[in-house]
């Protein structure tokens, strides 16, 4: 291997490594990451870690797109195959929730609360977009098919921005439909973090599985899967 294939294939475990003890700090401090402690925990000097990371800033980044890709690509791996369009949209939804359990703190970073000063560049966009984009295309497709269920269309303003938005994303589909798939995207987020931040503590402790299946499946009658 060449010099320069050395240098880049020790720059890429040491970012990674950054990266693993920067998640390790998300458990105890959250989004408030310093890079100082980052370096202090590695046994490094903290201008070290910025020959990496230039900033807090651009650390998060990096944490945030992993997390957003991991689920992401748990969620596809979980809709992949043969399967009814009900079954590939509760296969989507249980394997966002399964990987959010598995990683609590990346979840509360990408759908938790805001973090102060942060502003997130448009690197983000494509990467946390893959799980709404895959349950649009399952609308999508079941619709094409004409395996959707009948139900009132809606109307108002907000119907015509979700019109604009299917002719960007799916075409064809009819606003009713774009909103009820984002309706299932909002609920599933909302559905996630109640279980994680302690809100269902006392009203469901010991099925919440079945809860979050019931959920759901509510969102899924919306939509008009059967």
């Amino acid at each position: 291997m060449s010099a320069s294939g050395v240098r880049a294939r020790v720059r890429a475990e040491m970012t990674e490594e950054i990266k693993a003890v920067a998640k390790r700090h998300l458990v105890t401090d959250g989004a408030n990451l310093s890079l100082r402690a980052v370096a202090r925990d590695m046994g490094m000097a903290s201008s070290a870690v910025y020959r990496y990371f230039a900033s807090r800033d651009e650390l998060l980044t990096a944490l945030i797109i992993d997390a957003y890709n991991s689920v992401g690509e748990a969620a596809e791996r979980a809709a992949a195959g043969e399967a009814s369009d009900l079954e590939r949209f509760l296969r989507t939804t249980h394997a966002v929730r399964e990987w959010a359990l598995a990683h609590p703190h990346e979840w509360a970073l990408i759908y938790g609360s805001p973090v102060p000063g942060y502003e997130a560049p448009q690197d983000t966009i494509g990467p946390a977009t893959r799980v709404i984009l895959l349950i649009a295309g399952i609308v999508r497709d079941a619709h094409a098919a004409g395996r959707t269920a009948e139900r009132e269309p809606i109307s108002g303003g907000y119907a015509d921005e979700l019109a604009a938005v299917a002719d960007q994303f799916t075409p064809g589909t009819p606003p009713r439909l774009v909103a009820a798939a984002l309706s299932a995207f909002i609920h599933l987020g909302g559905a996630i973090s109640a279980e994680l931040f302690g809100q269902l503590k006392n009203s469901v402790d010991h099925d919440r599985r079945g809860f979050f299946d019931y959920q759901m499946r509510g969102e899924a009658d919306r939509i008009g899967l059967t």
